[in-house]
């Protein structure tokens, strides 16, 4: 007979955040596992980037960990968008890695897979933000509150079955976002076959520059906002991080306090092209075309709307394509100002000198064709993710109810 489950307090049955032992006979040239915040996808719960350092670079000012520990960021936003995940892989089975994790060793009575899907839970972070320390911007989820949560603790042998169909679970929401991500990216490859090299120009297209086809360039504001979704009578102002992937994410969001009046000339609408003019040297000059919205959002002063002449004779999807170019995102990167260490940003100005081909209206009238069809498929896979991912977070819930 299978012994009962028991409620344990997290500190109970984990190590949090266990120092490096004297006796780790680590070399000041042994290779260790290095993660950074950045190689944490917050989206699958995996560390995307294998990356190698020496002890001697790592040993004094970053988070040291092991094989099979799991990492979970305790900074905003990191923590809200789950990123964690198990450390496997690392070279010499040592790794150090941001300030900004939490590092939980199972003890004997868990599995490191017990752990990391239980800090993966949507209730378990909530709860984390409520006992959120520090200044705005810079708040963290305390050791305190990860020792004292409460987990069940089910024998091993039904930990590994439960973590089996939770794997299973995650396995089918991996796909379906994997599917759509292919779709999306099929856009993309059919406008560089259409149009090919955005900046080699192969079929001799004349060449405008941004300035030419462009009526105007609008930005918004930045009030001082709520950090919560709007309801829906109230109105949103864009987050930075709404546009990503070339992608729009009118989720992203927060809600402009009522003492504020809406200028209804920064209002986000459909068919809008946005561009991120201050970023990130990754993300500095994504471009997002809005496929569609729910209206009362606004645009805030770090993001520009692309507004193009009628007679320009350039359709807002190939522009957004041509945008999303590798060639063309490496021109505007040039075009921004500033450091990589700090935020990148692209003027106005320097923005309407950028140099486009621009190829015969048929011709991206038959490109934008080919993408408003397979953009009503990727529709129905992201409803097909999210009932995955429901299921997904519903498997959590009741796993893990006391």
């Amino acid at each position: 007979m299978m012994p009962a489950a028991r409620i344990a307090l997290l500190g109970e049955v984990c190590d949090i955040n266990p120092r490096l032992p004297k006796s780790h006979d680590l070399q000041e040239d042994s290779e260790v596992g290095f993660v950074p915040m950045a190689a944490v996808n917050e989206t699958s719960g995996t560390i995307e980037q294998r990356l190698t350092r020496r002890f001697a670079e790592v040993k004094k000012g970053y988070t040291p960990f092991a094989e099979d520990d799991v990492l979970f960021a305790k900074i905003t936003p990191c923590m809200e968008n789950g990123k964690a995940a198990i450390a496997r892989g690392l070279a010499g089975g040592r790794g150090f890695g941001s300030t900004e994790f939490h590092v939980l060793r199972a003890k004997e009575s868990v599995l490191p897979e017990w752990l990391y899907y239980f800090v993966r839970q949507q209730r378990f972070r909530r709860e984390a933000r409520r006992s959120f320390t520090g200044t705005a911007g810079q708040q963290r989820v305390p050791a305190a509150f990860m020792a004292g949560a409460a987990i069940l603790v089910p024998a091993l042998a039904e930990q590994r079955r439960m973590v089996d169909v939770l794997s299973c679970a995650e396995g089918i929401v991996r796909l379906r976002r994997e599917a759509r991500k292919k779709t999306e990216q099929l856009i993309l490859a059919i406008h560089a076959d259409m149009f090919g090299d955005a900046t080699a120009n192969p079929k001799s297209w004349p060449v405008a520059t941004l300035g030419d086809v462009l009526e105007r360039i609008d930005s918004g504001k930045s009030p001082r906002c709520h950090d919560r979704p709007k309801a829906p009578d109230e109105w949103g102002v864009l987050r930075l991080s709404a546009l990503k992937h070339a992608a729009y994410n009118e989720s992203d969001h927060k809600t402009l306090p009522d003492k504020e009046v809406p200028d209804a000339r920064c209002e986000v609408r459909r068919g809008d092209l946005l561009l991120s003019r201050k970023n990130t040297l990754e993300l500095v000059g994504t471009p997002a075309y809005v496929w569609d919205t729910q209206g009362r959002i606004l645009l805030p002063d770090l993001i520009f709307r692309l507004c193009l002449r009628p007679e320009s004779g350039v359709h807002p999807l190939y522009l957004w394509a041509l945008l999303t170019a590798p060639a063309i995102r490496r021109r505007l990167r040039l075009m921004a100002s500033g450091t990589a260490a700090s935020m990148l940003n692209i003027s106005k100005e320097r923005l309407r000198t950028l140099p486009i081909m621009v190829a015969p209206h048929a011709h991206q009238q038959a490109f934008a064709e080919h993408a408003t069809a397979l953009h009503s498929i990727s529709l129905q896979q992201q409803a097909a993710l999210a009932n995955a991912e429901a299921t997904f977070e519903a498997l959590l819930a009741r796993i893990f109810r006391p």
